[in-house]
């Protein structure tokens, strides 16, 4: 099977707003997700680590997976993420979220267990099995403890044609410019470090993946 690559330009991750019970803020993030499609985003983003999914529940996730989608009525893609440090977990919530309305997944490298390479790969290669959607990786060793190495990366690629790029959030432009040069035809990267946009898009990066900060409590700002 041929997986296209549906994502190009901005994309945006989306947050999470919440009333003052802790309750997730409907209203509010209607409002986001017009706010940005009517300022021309290209993509978004939902369910990345900016909506806050770590303190969420697999329902909440579900719910306001299913929310955006019906909000945006196939107006401009989704990228829903879906990541965990379990990987049977992460297998488990792909064939529970109701993704056709989603067209590609995002997912980062295990985070805190600080997997070897060869765990890295057998990560991968599991959700890449069990999604019937397009996969991004996501390489932020900031945040998850580990670094994917280039190598890595590749033979993930080359052994799940449906993982189709890369968001990297490494911050070392090395390899990002090393990432670039050995990507095969149609593999993309997402560049996920805002200070490193621009240096990126000249070495041949071909989308930028911006971090949308916006008060829940003023959603048309």
């Amino acid at each position: 099977m041929n997986y296209s690559y549906p994502f190009s330009g901005l994309g945006v991750a989306l947050i999470t707003p919440f009333d003052k019970e802790g309750r997730i803020d409907w209203t509010a993030l209607s409002a986001i997700v017009e706010n940005l499609i009517s300022s021309k985003v290209d993509f978004l983003c939902v369910l990345g680590t900016t909506a806050e999914t770590p303190t969420l529940s697999k329902e909440e996730r579900m719910q306001i997976l299913q929310f955006v989608i019906r909000q945006n009525a196939g107006r401009i893609p989704i990228m829903a993420g879906c990541s965990c440090n379990c990987t049977a977990t992460a297998v488990e919530d792909i064939k529970d979220f109701q993704i056709d309305g989603v067209d590609g997944i995002l997912s980062c490298v295990p985070y805190y267990n600080k997997p070897s390479q060869e765990g890295i790969y057998r990560h991968f290669s599991a959700i890449a099995k069990a999604s019937s959607k397009p996969v991004i990786m996501y390489n932020i060793p900031g945040r998850t403890g580990v670094n994917m190495t280039v190598d890595t990366c590749m033979r993930i690629v080359k052994d799940n044609p449906n993982v189709i790029g890369i968001k990297e959030a490494s911050g070392n432009m090395e390899q990002i410019r090393e990432t670039i040069a050995r990507a095969p035809q149609g593999f993309k990267v997402i560049i996920g470090d805002d200070s490193l946009a621009m240096q990126a898009i000249s070495d041949g990066a071909d989308e930028v993946d911006m971090v949308l900060n916006i008060s829940a409590t003023e959603p048309s700002v």
